[in-house]
């Protein structure tokens, strides 16, 4: 692949790295006066509501915000590489940037999924509080350093719901030998509960349901799982947000290429990346009220939530499996630690703040 770095002095070395992915040593940075132009690769079909779109408006940011210095070209799943290859692609130099969900690279990273989604773990807001201020982001930046990579938290879903079923679940039960799409700590937790998960591509979700090849599938919310036609071919949409209480969307960038910018675009990259991450939380929280209230009254999407034998089989195997990975890998330990009692030190104050406060409003209501 041939693409051109505007930067001061020219590329190093270009090589083939692991996977036969293009890899690339950058050497030097910018002057006022050059323009930096780089790829991001994503997971994302191109301009997919909220998640694609949170990935062009990262982008934008940067241009905006560096007067034009940056300029990032963004290029939805398959169009430079597949959806579950922006890790690897990222790494090598193939691209400068990457946007995805950083538990989709267990396989080659066990301790990422900490920094997507632990399952019964803490919010939205709690999770950022950990990563801009309780030393989440230091731990991410040095597990993600072996790999060559700079991560960033750029966006968030909130709470996602449990999942699209196409029978209804009444007992733990109905759960076994169910085909699931579930990714990270969550899906190891289903599988201990008699589920088969399987990780997939959100592009894939729709037809795998249609074909049979899957009983249910979770993806985000109400807003990207209707832009995804999932109400069309199952009529369960499970509720209990148990398996992602919160959902970081990561950026990453080629170490090399970040150590090549100089320090006030690198600011400018943090600036936005934390802007985008804002942005993308509040959109959410916006679009999908709307859309909830679509599939329900429009298209006649029946809520539930899980038994509470489901919910509480779902919190043992989630306990398992956390204490399976800290025992077996010391960056899990690391990381599990630090989120523990983070999670410790702030649950006190969300349980007489947010969580009273929403219990009294949902009493007024009634």
């Amino acid at each position: 692949m041939q693409r051109r770095f505007f930067l001061k002095n020219s590329l190093k070395t270009v090589g083939l790295g692991a996977a036969g992915l293009v890899t690339a040593t950058f050497v030097s940075t910018a002057s006022a006066q050059e323009t930096i132009t780089w790829d991001m690769v994503t997971s994302w079909p191109t301009n997919f509501p909220a998640l694609g779109t949170g990935a062009n408006d990262f982008a934008e940011r940067i241009e905006t915000l560096s007067n034009g210095r940056m300029r990032v070209r963004v290029h939805g799943a398959g169009e430079l590489v597949p959806a579950m290859e922006v890790f690897d692609a990222v790494a090598a130099g193939t691209a400068e940037m990457g946007h995805s969900a950083a538990y989709y690279w267990r396989g080659k990273v066990a301790a990422s999924q900490f920094f997507t989604a632990v399952p019964f773990g803490m919010n939205t807001t709690e999770t950022n509080a950990w990563l801009y201020y309780g030393g989440g982001q230091e731990l991410w930046d040095e597990i993600y350093a072996k790999h060559n990579l700079k991560p960033f938290p750029v966006g968030n879903t909130g709470a996602q719901m449990a999942g699209w079923f196409k029978e209804e679940i009444n007992s733990l039960e109905d759960m076994q030998g169910l085909k699931l799409r579930l990714p990270g700590l969550a899906g190891e937790a289903m599988n201990g509960i008699g589920v088969t998960t399987v990780n997939m591509a959100g592009g894939e979700i729709f037809t795998s349901m249609q074909t049979g090849v899957l009983d249910a599938a979770d993806w985000v919310g109400p807003y990207n799982d209707m832009a995804f036609g999932l109400h069309q071919v199952a009529d369960y949409y499970y509720t209990s947000p148990w398996n992602e209480p919160t959902a970081v969307l990561e950026g990453t960038v080629n170490l090399d290429a970040w150590n090549a910018l100089p320090d006030d675009l690198k600011a400018v990259v943090t600036e936005a990346a934390r802007a985008s991450n804002l942005a993308m939380i509040s959109e959410f929280a916006y679009r999908n009220a709307q859309a909830l209230d679509t599939l329900v009254e429009e298209h006649g999407v029946q809520l539930r939530t899980f038994p509470d034998d489901v919910v509480e089989a779902l919190y043992e195997s989630s306990q398992q499996v956390i204490q399976n990975q800290v025992e077996n890998d010391p960056d899990s330990a690391k990381v599990y630690e630090s989120y523990q009692a983070f999670q410790n030190l702030v649950r006190p104050f969300h349980d007489v703040g947010e969580f009273d406060y929403l219990q009294t409003r949902e009493n007024l209501r009634d």
